[in-house]
Protein backbone atom coordinates (compact mmCIF):
# COMPACT_ATOMS: atom_id res chain seq x y z
CA UNK A 1 0.00 0.00 0.00
CA UNK A 2 1.24 3.50 -0.53
CA UNK A 3 3.06 5.36 1.83
CA UNK A 4 1.05 8.28 1.84
CA UNK A 5 -2.16 6.50 2.08
CA UNK A 6 -4.87 8.38 4.01
CA UNK A 7 -5.72 5.67 6.54
CA UNK A 8 -9.68 6.44 8.04
CA UNK A 9 -10.67 7.56 4.19
CA UNK A 10 -11.99 5.76 1.80
CA UNK A 11 -10.97 8.34 -1.58
CA UNK A 12 -7.95 9.06 -1.58
CA UNK A 13 -8.22 11.55 -4.40
CA UNK A 14 -10.46 14.79 -4.34
CA UNK A 15 -12.49 14.63 -8.49
CA UNK A 16 -12.73 16.76 -10.60
CA UNK A 17 -16.70 18.44 -10.11
CA UNK A 18 -17.91 18.57 -13.52
CA UNK A 19 -19.97 21.77 -12.19
CA UNK A 20 -17.36 23.83 -11.81
CA UNK A 21 -15.57 25.97 -14.31
CA UNK A 22 -13.24 26.86 -11.90
CA UNK A 23 -10.80 24.36 -10.29
CA UNK A 24 -7.24 23.29 -8.21
CA UNK A 25 -4.49 22.14 -9.95
CA UNK A 26 -1.06 21.07 -8.75
CA UNK A 27 0.97 21.90 -12.01
CA UNK A 28 1.26 25.45 -11.43
CA UNK A 29 4.84 27.07 -12.60
CA UNK A 30 5.87 28.30 -8.92
CA UNK A 31 4.51 24.92 -7.34
CA UNK A 32 2.56 24.57 -3.96
CA UNK A 33 4.31 25.97 -0.86
CA UNK A 34 2.14 23.07 0.79
CA UNK A 35 0.92 19.52 -0.60
CA UNK A 36 -2.23 20.49 -2.09
CA UNK A 37 -4.03 16.76 -0.89
CA UNK A 38 -3.93 15.96 2.59
CA UNK A 39 -6.14 13.57 5.26
CA UNK A 40 -8.93 16.55 5.75
CA UNK A 41 -10.63 17.35 8.84
CA UNK A 42 -14.56 16.90 8.94
CA UNK A 43 -16.73 20.22 8.22
CA UNK A 44 -20.19 20.74 8.55
CA UNK A 45 -22.32 22.85 6.97
CA UNK A 46 -25.72 24.07 7.45
CA UNK A 47 -28.38 23.27 4.94
CA UNK A 48 -32.29 25.23 5.12
CA UNK A 49 -33.98 22.77 3.33
CA UNK A 50 -37.21 23.40 1.53
CA UNK A 51 -38.12 20.34 1.73
CA UNK A 52 -37.28 16.56 3.07
CA UNK A 53 -39.61 13.65 1.67
CA UNK A 54 -38.46 13.02 -1.79
CA UNK A 55 -40.09 10.82 -4.84
CA UNK A 56 -38.00 7.77 -6.07
CA UNK A 57 -38.58 7.71 -9.77
CA UNK A 58 -36.89 4.07 -10.70
CA UNK A 59 -38.41 1.34 -11.74
CA UNK A 60 -35.67 -0.99 -9.75
CA UNK A 61 -36.67 0.49 -6.81
CA UNK A 62 -39.21 -0.35 -4.44
CA UNK A 63 -39.21 2.04 -1.87
CA UNK A 64 -41.11 5.28 -3.12
CA UNK A 65 -40.01 7.98 -1.10
CA UNK A 66 -36.86 8.96 0.57
CA UNK A 67 -36.10 11.55 2.86
CA UNK A 68 -31.95 12.15 3.53
CA UNK A 69 -31.37 14.14 6.90
CA UNK A 70 -27.23 14.66 5.91
CA UNK A 71 -25.85 14.99 2.49
CA UNK A 72 -22.20 13.99 1.95
CA UNK A 73 -20.76 10.53 4.90
CA UNK A 74 -18.25 10.12 7.16
CA UNK A 75 -18.52 6.50 6.59
CA UNK A 76 -16.26 6.87 3.47
CA UNK A 77 -17.46 4.01 2.10
CA UNK A 78 -15.44 4.06 -1.36
CA UNK A 79 -18.25 2.53 -3.69
CA UNK A 80 -21.22 4.97 -1.83
CA UNK A 81 -23.30 5.77 -5.40
CA UNK A 82 -24.67 8.99 -3.21
CA UNK A 83 -21.02 10.25 -3.85
CA UNK A 84 -22.05 12.12 -7.54
CA UNK A 85 -24.59 13.96 -5.50
CA UNK A 86 -22.06 15.74 -3.39
CA UNK A 87 -21.08 17.64 -6.40
CA UNK A 88 -24.34 19.52 -6.92
CA UNK A 89 -23.46 21.62 -3.71
CA UNK A 90 -20.10 22.66 -5.26
CA UNK A 91 -17.93 19.70 -3.48
CA UNK A 92 -15.84 16.91 -5.00
CA UNK A 93 -17.27 13.54 -5.03
CA UNK A 94 -13.76 12.04 -3.36
CA UNK A 95 -12.60 13.92 -0.10
CA UNK A 96 -15.19 16.10 -0.46
CA UNK A 97 -17.83 13.47 0.04
CA UNK A 98 -16.57 12.06 3.73
CA UNK A 99 -15.36 15.75 5.30
CA UNK A 100 -17.33 18.22 4.12
CA UNK A 101 -21.17 17.25 6.04
CA UNK A 102 -24.07 18.86 4.92
CA UNK A 103 -26.85 18.93 8.12
CA UNK A 104 -30.14 19.74 7.56
CA UNK A 105 -31.48 20.66 10.89
CA UNK A 106 -34.99 21.71 10.47
CA UNK A 107 -35.22 18.14 8.16
CA UNK A 108 -37.81 17.48 11.63
CA UNK A 109 -40.21 20.25 10.84
CA UNK A 110 -39.94 19.61 7.40
CA UNK A 111 -41.14 16.07 7.67
CA UNK A 112 -44.09 16.71 9.73
CA UNK A 113 -45.49 19.88 7.39
CA UNK A 114 -45.63 17.28 4.58
CA UNK A 115 -47.40 14.56 6.73
CA UNK A 116 -49.73 17.02 7.45
CA UNK A 117 -50.80 17.70 3.79
CA UNK A 118 -54.27 17.33 2.98
CA UNK A 119 -52.98 14.89 -0.08
CA UNK A 120 -50.96 13.06 1.49
CA UNK A 121 -51.63 9.37 2.42
CA UNK A 122 -49.52 6.59 4.43
CA UNK A 123 -46.75 5.45 2.28
CA UNK A 124 -43.61 3.82 3.60
CA UNK A 125 -40.88 6.27 3.18
CA UNK A 126 -37.13 5.59 3.60
CA UNK A 127 -34.85 7.11 6.18
CA UNK A 128 -32.30 7.03 4.28
CA UNK A 129 -32.15 6.62 0.38
CA UNK A 130 -29.03 8.23 -0.34
CA UNK A 131 -26.00 8.71 2.70
CA UNK A 132 -26.19 7.10 6.78
CA UNK A 133 -29.08 8.58 8.44
CA UNK A 134 -27.15 7.03 11.72
CA UNK A 135 -23.43 8.74 10.31
CA UNK A 136 -21.74 9.80 12.99
CA UNK A 137 -22.86 13.70 12.71
CA UNK A 138 -26.57 12.15 14.12
CA UNK A 139 -24.68 11.59 17.71
CA UNK A 140 -24.32 15.33 17.61
CA UNK A 141 -27.20 16.46 16.02
CA UNK A 142 -30.26 13.61 16.81
CA UNK A 143 -31.47 14.95 13.64
CA UNK A 144 -33.10 11.62 12.86
CA UNK A 145 -33.84 10.67 16.26
CA UNK A 146 -36.41 13.89 15.81
CA UNK A 147 -37.81 12.60 12.24
CA UNK A 148 -38.40 9.42 14.43
CA UNK A 149 -40.49 11.42 17.05
CA UNK A 150 -42.58 12.78 14.19
CA UNK A 151 -43.03 9.67 12.49
CA UNK A 152 -44.35 7.71 16.06
CA UNK A 153 -46.29 11.05 16.56
CA UNK A 154 -48.52 10.75 13.58
CA UNK A 155 -48.05 6.78 13.32
CA UNK A 156 -46.61 6.94 10.20
CA UNK A 157 -44.47 3.84 8.64
CA UNK A 158 -41.12 4.25 7.98
CA UNK A 159 -37.67 2.08 6.74
CA UNK A 160 -34.17 2.51 7.64
CA UNK A 161 -31.28 1.24 6.46
CA UNK A 162 -27.88 1.87 8.48
CA UNK A 163 -24.19 0.77 9.02
CA UNK A 164 -23.85 2.50 12.59
CA UNK A 165 -24.74 0.63 15.62
CA UNK A 166 -26.03 3.83 16.72
CA UNK A 167 -29.45 3.13 15.85
CA UNK A 168 -29.67 1.39 19.21
CA UNK A 169 -30.12 4.85 20.60
CA UNK A 170 -33.13 4.93 19.33
CA UNK A 171 -34.71 1.83 20.61
CA UNK A 172 -37.53 3.91 22.41
CA UNK A 173 -39.05 4.91 19.31
CA UNK A 174 -38.60 2.06 17.41
CA UNK A 175 -39.83 -0.10 19.45
CA UNK A 176 -42.95 1.92 19.47
CA UNK A 177 -43.01 2.42 16.19
CA UNK A 178 -43.06 -1.59 15.85
CA UNK A 179 -45.95 -2.32 18.15
CA UNK A 180 -48.05 -1.29 15.40
CA UNK A 181 -45.70 -2.56 12.45
CA UNK A 182 -44.85 0.88 11.40
CA UNK A 183 -41.09 0.51 11.07
CA UNK A 184 -38.55 -1.96 9.16
CA UNK A 185 -34.64 -1.97 9.52
CA UNK A 186 -32.03 -3.13 7.32
CA UNK A 187 -28.46 -3.62 8.47
CA UNK A 188 -26.37 -3.34 5.53
CA UNK A 189 -23.17 -5.87 5.80
CA UNK A 190 -20.70 -5.74 2.97
CA UNK A 191 -17.93 -7.72 4.56
CA UNK A 192 -17.09 -10.09 7.64
CA UNK A 193 -13.67 -9.73 6.51
CA UNK A 194 -12.11 -7.11 9.02
CA UNK A 195 -9.16 -5.71 7.17
CA UNK A 196 -11.14 -5.38 3.67
CA UNK A 197 -14.17 -3.66 5.59
CA UNK A 198 -11.79 -0.97 7.02
CA UNK A 199 -10.29 -0.37 3.74
CA UNK A 200 -13.83 -0.60 2.12
CA UNK A 201 -15.84 1.80 4.95
CA UNK A 202 -13.47 3.21 7.42
CA UNK A 203 -15.61 4.70 9.49
CA UNK A 204 -18.04 2.11 9.89
CA UNK A 205 -19.55 0.24 12.45
CA UNK A 206 -17.56 -3.25 12.04
CA UNK A 207 -19.67 -6.36 10.85
CA UNK A 208 -19.61 -7.53 14.20
CA UNK A 209 -20.92 -4.75 15.83
CA UNK A 210 -23.59 -4.53 13.06
CA UNK A 211 -24.30 -8.39 13.42
CA UNK A 212 -25.00 -7.72 17.60
CA UNK A 213 -27.15 -4.77 16.54
CA UNK A 214 -29.30 -6.65 14.45
CA UNK A 215 -29.67 -8.98 17.59
CA UNK A 216 -30.44 -6.40 20.01
CA UNK A 217 -33.33 -4.77 17.57
CA UNK A 218 -34.85 -8.39 17.01
CA UNK A 219 -34.87 -9.07 20.59
CA UNK A 220 -36.82 -5.86 20.92
CA UNK A 221 -39.19 -7.00 18.57
CA UNK A 222 -38.09 -4.91 15.97
CA UNK A 223 -38.18 -6.46 12.20
CA UNK A 224 -34.99 -6.72 10.93
CA UNK A 225 -33.09 -7.50 7.52
CA UNK A 226 -29.68 -7.51 6.18
CA UNK A 227 -28.55 -5.76 3.10
CA UNK A 228 -25.53 -7.52 1.78
CA UNK A 229 -24.75 -5.05 -0.34
CA UNK A 230 -22.45 -4.14 -2.84
CA UNK A 231 -21.54 -7.26 -4.23
CA UNK A 232 -17.75 -6.78 -4.95
CA UNK A 233 -16.41 -9.38 -7.51
CA UNK A 234 -13.40 -10.69 -6.56
CA UNK A 235 -13.01 -9.32 -3.54
CA UNK A 236 -16.92 -9.93 -0.97
CA UNK A 237 -18.73 -12.44 -3.67
CA UNK A 238 -17.79 -15.98 -2.11
CA UNK A 239 -18.75 -14.30 1.45
CA UNK A 240 -22.56 -13.96 0.13
CA UNK A 241 -23.74 -17.55 2.72
CA UNK A 242 -21.71 -16.38 5.47
CA UNK A 243 -22.88 -12.92 5.83
CA UNK A 244 -26.86 -14.24 4.85
CA UNK A 245 -26.02 -17.07 7.97
CA UNK A 246 -24.33 -14.59 10.45
CA UNK A 247 -27.44 -12.01 9.71
CA UNK A 248 -30.01 -14.83 10.55
CA UNK A 249 -28.16 -16.17 13.13
CA UNK A 250 -28.67 -12.88 14.84
CA UNK A 251 -32.29 -12.53 14.44
CA UNK A 252 -32.52 -10.59 10.65
CA UNK A 253 -35.86 -12.07 9.14
CA UNK A 254 -35.02 -10.81 5.26
CA UNK A 255 -32.45 -10.19 2.96
CA UNK A 256 -31.10 -8.48 -0.02
CA UNK A 257 -28.30 -8.09 -2.81
CA UNK A 258 -27.03 -5.75 -5.10
CA UNK A 259 -24.20 -5.15 -7.34
CA UNK A 260 -21.50 -2.80 -7.60
CA UNK A 261 -21.72 -0.04 -10.25
CA UNK A 262 -19.32 2.90 -10.19
CA UNK A 263 -21.46 5.71 -11.89
CA UNK A 264 -19.83 9.18 -12.70
CA UNK A 265 -16.86 9.98 -10.83
CA UNK A 266 -17.47 6.89 -8.66
CA UNK A 267 -15.52 4.97 -11.09
CA UNK A 268 -12.30 6.99 -11.47
CA UNK A 269 -12.68 7.07 -7.43
CA UNK A 270 -12.85 3.50 -7.12
CA UNK A 271 -10.38 2.40 -9.89
CA UNK A 272 -7.57 4.68 -7.39
CA UNK A 273 -8.30 2.72 -4.65
CA UNK A 274 -8.80 -0.37 -6.16
CA UNK A 275 -4.89 0.10 -7.51
CA UNK A 276 -3.84 1.17 -4.13
CA UNK A 277 -4.92 -1.84 -2.36
CA UNK A 278 -5.20 -4.49 -4.51
CA UNK A 279 -2.80 -4.17 -7.56
CA UNK A 280 -2.89 -7.76 -7.99
CA UNK A 281 -6.02 -8.16 -8.90
CA UNK A 282 -6.78 -4.84 -10.59
CA UNK A 283 -7.36 -6.53 -13.96
CA UNK A 284 -9.60 -9.16 -12.62
CA UNK A 285 -11.80 -7.46 -10.68
CA UNK A 286 -12.46 -4.35 -12.85
CA UNK A 287 -13.33 -6.78 -15.83
CA UNK A 288 -15.51 -8.07 -13.96
CA UNK A 289 -17.25 -5.58 -12.99
CA UNK A 290 -17.51 -4.26 -16.35
CA UNK A 291 -19.14 -7.45 -17.24
CA UNK A 292 -22.00 -6.86 -15.37
CA UNK A 293 -22.45 -3.57 -16.84
CA UNK A 294 -22.32 -4.37 -20.67
CA UNK A 295 -18.45 -3.91 -20.77
CA UNK A 296 -18.48 -0.51 -18.25
CA UNK A 297 -18.37 0.06 -15.04
CA UNK A 298 -21.31 2.57 -15.67
CA UNK A 299 -24.13 1.86 -15.51
CA UNK A 300 -27.59 3.52 -15.60
CA UNK A 301 -29.62 0.97 -17.34
CA UNK A 302 -32.73 -0.04 -15.17
CA UNK A 303 -32.98 -3.49 -13.87
CA UNK A 304 -29.52 -4.59 -14.84
CA UNK A 305 -27.47 -1.50 -13.23
CA UNK A 306 -28.05 -2.89 -9.60
CA UNK A 307 -28.40 -6.65 -10.69
CA UNK A 308 -25.76 -7.12 -13.32
CA UNK A 309 -25.74 -9.18 -16.22
CA UNK A 310 -23.77 -12.53 -17.86
CA UNK A 311 -22.29 -15.17 -16.57
CA UNK A 312 -20.35 -13.98 -13.37
CA UNK A 313 -23.47 -12.12 -11.89
CA UNK A 314 -25.90 -15.36 -12.67
CA UNK A 315 -22.85 -17.32 -10.69
CA UNK A 316 -23.52 -15.04 -8.17
CA UNK A 317 -27.11 -14.66 -7.93
CA UNK A 318 -27.24 -18.40 -7.89
CA UNK A 319 -25.08 -18.25 -4.56
CA UNK A 320 -27.29 -15.78 -3.04
CA UNK A 321 -30.59 -17.78 -4.11
CA UNK A 322 -29.16 -21.09 -2.18
CA UNK A 323 -28.04 -19.05 0.68
CA UNK A 324 -31.23 -17.29 0.65
CA UNK A 325 -33.28 -20.57 0.56
CA UNK A 326 -31.31 -22.20 2.87
CA UNK A 327 -31.00 -19.34 5.84
CA UNK A 328 -34.06 -17.77 5.03
CA UNK A 329 -36.80 -20.01 4.45
CA UNK A 330 -40.17 -19.20 5.97
CA UNK A 331 -38.91 -16.08 7.18
CA UNK A 332 -40.35 -12.84 6.47
CA UNK A 333 -40.87 -9.09 7.53
CA UNK A 334 -44.37 -8.55 8.70
CA UNK A 335 -46.20 -5.65 6.06
CA UNK A 336 -46.37 -2.40 6.99
CA UNK A 337 -49.88 -0.92 8.70
CA UNK A 338 -50.72 1.88 6.92
CA UNK A 339 -54.12 2.14 8.64
CA UNK A 340 -52.66 3.90 12.00
CA UNK A 341 -51.56 7.17 10.08
CA UNK A 342 -53.34 10.14 12.20
CA UNK A 343 -54.06 11.90 9.27
CA UNK A 344 -54.09 15.61 9.29
CA UNK A 345 -52.35 15.24 12.47
CA UNK A 346 -52.44 16.33 15.96
CA UNK A 347 -50.97 18.80 17.97
CA UNK A 348 -47.69 19.82 16.67
CA UNK A 349 -44.42 19.09 18.26
CA UNK A 350 -42.18 22.15 16.82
Amino acid sequence: MDQEYMKGRGAQIKTENRFLKARYVTDHVEGLDEPLLESPTTQIFVEHAKKIVNEVKSPDLSMMYSMNPYQGCEHGCIYCYARNTHEYYGFSAGLDFESKIIVKKNAPALLEKHLLHKSWNAVPIMLSGNTDCYQPQERKFQITRGMLKVLAQYRHPVGIITKNSLITRDLDLLKDLASDNLVHVYLSITTLNEELRRMLEPRTASAIKRLKTLEELSKAGIPTGVMNAPIIPGLNHHEIPEILKAAADHGAMSCGMTVVRLNGSIGKIFEDWLRKNFPDRFDKVWNQISSFHGGTVNDSQFGRRMAGEGNIAEAIHQLFRAARKKYFANRSVPPYNLTKFRKGGTLSLF
